[in-house]
């Protein structure tokens, strides 16, 4: 016996109220979803084709802490909100439907909920409240060593008349060898498996590859999250639980992540402190002393906000490479406190190879310390101004 369609108004998991249609909001900085708020205090999202729901959850998640990334980042599910989702969504009818199809169009569309816990919701509306009296955003951006940080410009609006590209493994593997970025970031745009092909060749055997790979993917996320940053949350999401995964080789993801937080810091940087997680293990410690290098290259009071002391006894590590980039990420943050640590490697002429945008450059220890000192002093006359 064919089911009978049953059609009903979408409703709110947590109080069974209707909800209205989700809506583009005017002050929203991202564009991937529309967004909608329960009169309970429950905010959600609609996610049309039921093929995004991750990248719905981040951005419902921020969404319900007033954009502020850096405080959603550290809730808890559960313990700091609830999350609830009503399938079968038709958003062209604003209707749920119990058999997945009207007149045979595909129903697939997802409303993703999320609701704060009292006290978790007030806090999130003092810091809102804050920011305003101040001025602005807390995760506006603060300046480098340089004094200055330069963040890129919303991407041009894409003509929705125009033949969408299809991503393939051999164009996106083109387009990397070609160093293609304007390509990648329009598949990204057009295609979001684009991003998980990026991360497929990050499995290499050649190491530059994994460099270069590791770069490009950074140079990409930081244009495609000036629109769609919910799908580059969930890249690095993919990418720490890959790296947690015992089972598989973390080849070229520390270095993909340093690459995405250093380029999009205002928005990732709350992922810096993960990335300490994996000192513990020998296989990625230089690869995380580059990631937070990085970083600090933009954002040095993202590494002075984790316990980067831990670091110091680093400088008498036997590997050049190690000891060479802690005196980087020393100096980039303008570690005064290890002046004279660093003054003892003055005469480490041993080599090491550092990347920078994908392509290594060899140095001396005592080269960086040089420049890692020339920094700290630069601070010091800072302060003393």
């Amino acid at each position: 016996m064919k089911k009978q369609k049953i059609s009903t108004a979408p409703w709110c998991p947590f109080c069974g109220q209707k909800v209205a249609r989700a809506t583009d909001a005017i002050e929203r900085k991202m564009q991937e979803f529309q967004v909608g708020r329960c009169e309970c205090g429950a905010v959600y999202t609609c996610e049309p084709t039921g093929h995004n729901v991750g990248a719905a959850m981040v951005e419902t998640l921020v969404f319900a802490c007033n954009d502020n990334w850096d405080f959603a980042w550290d809730l808890m599910p559960e313990d700091d909100y609830l999350t609830g989702r009503v399938e079968s969504y038709d958003e062209i009818t604003h209707q749920v439907v119990n058999i997945g199809n009207i007149d045979g169009r595909p129903v697939r569309g997802v409303l993703y909920f999320v609701r704060l816990h009292t006290e978790i919701a007030e806090i999130a509306k003092r810091i809102k409240l804050k920011q305003e009296t101040l001025g602005r955003m807390s995760v506006e951006p603060v300046a480098g060593v340089d004094g200055s940080i330069s963040l890129p410009s919303p991407e041009p609006q894409l003509d929705p008349k125009r033949v969408k590209i299809k991503a393939t493994k051999k164009g996106v593997k083109e387009a990397r060898d070609k160093r293609d970025i304007d390509t990648l970031v329009t598949l990204c745009f057009d295609n979001k498996k684009t991003l998980r092909l990026l991360q497929r060749l990050l499995y290499d055997v050649d190491e530059g590859h994994r460099w270069e790979t590791a770069w490009i993917i950074g140079q990409v996320c930081s244009r495609v999250a000036t629109k769609e940053p919910g799908q580059i949350s969930e890249l690095l999401h993919r990418l720490f639980s890959a790296i947690g995964d015992s089972a598989a080789t973390p080849w070229g993801m520390i270095e993909t992540l340093g690459e995405v937080i250093a380029e999009r810091p205002d928005i990732f940087g709350a992922f810096t402190r993960h990335l300490l997680n994996y000192m513990g293990d020998d296989s990625t410690q230089v690869q995380v002393v580059w990631a937070l290098s990085r970083i600090a290259e933009k954002r040095p009071d993202l590494i002075r906000e984790t316990p980067f002391f831990n670091l110091f006894h680093f400088l008498k590590h036997p590997k050049p490479e190690m000891r060479g980039l802690v005196v980087q990420l020393l100096g980039r943050i303008r570690a005064k406190e290890v002046s004279m640590q660093l003054l003892e490697r003055s005469n480490d002429n041993e080599k090491l190879i550092i990347w920078e945008a994908g392509k290594p450059t060899e140095y001396t220890v005592s080269e960086l310390v040089q420049v890692a000192l020339e920094q700290i002093n630069a601070g010091d006359k800072e302060n003393d101004k």
